[in-house]
């Protein structure tokens, strides 16, 4: 599925998070998958794409897809306090994405979808040096997931598609101009509900 339709599929599911009636396939072969399933990031698109155990074996080792599409690794990683002010983005709840290119972009959540900015490469660098687990994030396919929003103090190493699917509730649950009284205990759900793995 494309990142947008990743997004819609996601905002059409229920609020205690049971899938969507639509069933959902392999975006390369068409086979059912399971609510639980691989992810691939299709770098040239920007896209997050579904696919089947098999599909993904392919692309385990990165030799599949001229290099292009990445899999989405499982991991999560819960770390201490990170001072991301140092990055200059002035919003609570965002995710930063390393590119392979050494850029960093850093993304938050509207109620039209993702909002971006560039962030600069030598203060992500700097950060990695007072939180080494930054330097093993993987360009592209991991991110630093961050909610400081009302005093919380979450900070999450995490796959893409987490993040989308952050990005997918606070548009379904968005009201009015200010977002409304719904919004923020959905995300705060959202973070509680994130358990680390590897």
């Amino acid at each position: 599925m494309t990142t947008d339709g990743a997004l819609a599929r996601l905002i059409r599911s229920s609020a205690d998070g049971t899938a969507a009636a639509e069933a959902e396939v392999c975006d390369l072969c068409a086979a059912p998958v399971p609510d639980e399933h691989p992810h691939l990031y299709d770098t040239r698109q920007d896209q997050v794409r579904c696919v089947c155990g098999p599909c993904s074996v392919l692309f385990a080792q990165g030799g599949a897809g001229d290099g292009h599409c990445r899999l989405v690794p499982r991991r999560r990683i819960r770390l201490p306090k990170v001072d991301t002010a140092a990055l200059g983005v002035p919003v609570g709840l965002v995710f930063f994405v390393p590119r392979t290119d050494g850029t960093v972009t850093a993304q938050g959540p509207s109620p039209a979808g993702a909002m971006r900015w560039e962030v600069d490469a030598a203060a992500w660098q700097r950060l990695a040096e007072t939180c080494p687990p930054l330097a093993t994030v993987e360009p592209e396919v991991e991110a630093l997931l961050v909610n400081t929003v009302h005093g919380l103090d979450h900070h999450w190493i995490v796959p893409i598609d987490d993040c989308y699917r952050m990005v997918a509730v606070v548009r379904r649950e968005w009201r009015g101009l200010s977002g409304g009284g719904r919004i923020w205990p959905a995300v705060e759900r959202f973070f509680e509900d994130l358990t680390e793995r590897s």
